[in-house]
């Protein structure tokens, strides 16, 4: 297919994006509506494509590999952003090849990116309570929501009071996931009496469909944490807190929401005391005799070697 490449100056403010791009990234986002794709994830690759749209100036279905590669490799990200980054822009072109518009697909030539899994962060305690004393009522709620029922910022921006139900135990929370999953979180007695002094409608108000955006929320959690901690760090450190009491990953699994137990034993940092406790039994060791004395037991197995 040949396209006659349009003669515009490359805007440097980042700020315009060209109808062709527009009408383009419109009309993929209502297939994804139409495929189902949660509104986290439709408004997530519409980001995606804006930031490339106010970066170049040749219409979508023009851009080469080549130009594709420069984009990317001038921008500072992450690992993880540059792999969220590539996956919209594979499934934008591949609706543009099936939708008639595009031959190839030139994001195939972004290389694949290494998927680098950090160990946990639990934010320390202290800290977690110097924020909540920084923080205003709204936000302090928010910050609890992570830190005490392990909400992600996106299931934090929409949590609504018909969410909020109540069993035989106390009350519990019905939080929309990622990929339009739902779970039911319990609540803590404090937690749940304040969301419901909330009143009916979005606990946290706002311009996007009635509620925040999880952007805003992640803002507002990051002017009242310390450097270099985050609103996620907070999720971390509820995985951490269940998952040391409870002793079973399925359970921390199924209140964090994830598909895989591996994934939710990236949530857990290990205390580093059980390290040296289980380290010291497997040795013979007793935990109640002084440090470096073996137990009754280990040493009569060796006296009777």
């Amino acid at each position: 297919m040949t396209m006659r490449r349009r003669e515009r100056p490359v805007r440097l403010d980042g700020t315009v994006i060209a109808h062709s791009w527009r009408g383009a990234i419109d009309d993929y986002l209502d297939a994804q509506r139409a495929g189902a794709y949660p509104a986290t994830t439709v408004n997530a690759r519409r980001q995606h494509l804006e930031h490339l749209a106010r970066r170049t100036h040749v219409d979508p279905f023009e851009l080469t590999p080549r130009e594709l590669i420069a984009y990317a490799a001038a921008q500072s990200w992450m690992p993880e952003t540059r792999r969220s980054r590539r996956n919209t822009l594979l499934s934008f072109y591949r609706w543009a090849i099936a939708d008639g518009r595009a031959v190839t697909n030139p994001a195939e030539a972004l290389p694949r990116v290494k998927a680098i899994i950090p160990p946990a962060r639990p934010i320390p305690t202290p800290l977690y309570e110097a924020a909540l004393r920084k923080a205003d009522e709204r936000t302090g709620l928010m910050l609890r929501l992570a830190y005490d029922a392990g909400l992600r910022r996106g299931e934090i921006a929409v949590v609504h009071s018909d969410d909020l139900m109540q069993d035989l135990d106390g009350w519990s929370l019905l939080v929309h996931g990622k990929g339009g999953k739902q779970r039911i979180v319990p609540l803590t007695r404090r937690l749940a009496l304040d969301l419901r002094a909330a009143g009916y409608g979005y606990v946290f108000p706002g311009a996007i469909d009635g509620h925040l955006s999880p952007r805003r929320v992640s803002e507002l959690a990051v002017d009242v944490l310390p450097t270099p901690w985050t609103i996620h760090t907070l999720r971390h450190s509820f995985g951490t807190r269940t998952h040391n009491l409870a002793g079973d990953t399925f359970v921390v699994q199924e209140l964090l929401g994830h598909a895989s137990p591996a994934t939710t034993r990236r949530y857990v940092l290990t205390d580093r005391s059980r390290l040296r406790a289980t380290v010291d039994a497997a040795a013979g060791y007793s935990s109640s005799s002084p440090y470096g004395r073996e137990s009754r037991s280990a040493a009569s197995s060796i006296g009777s070697r």
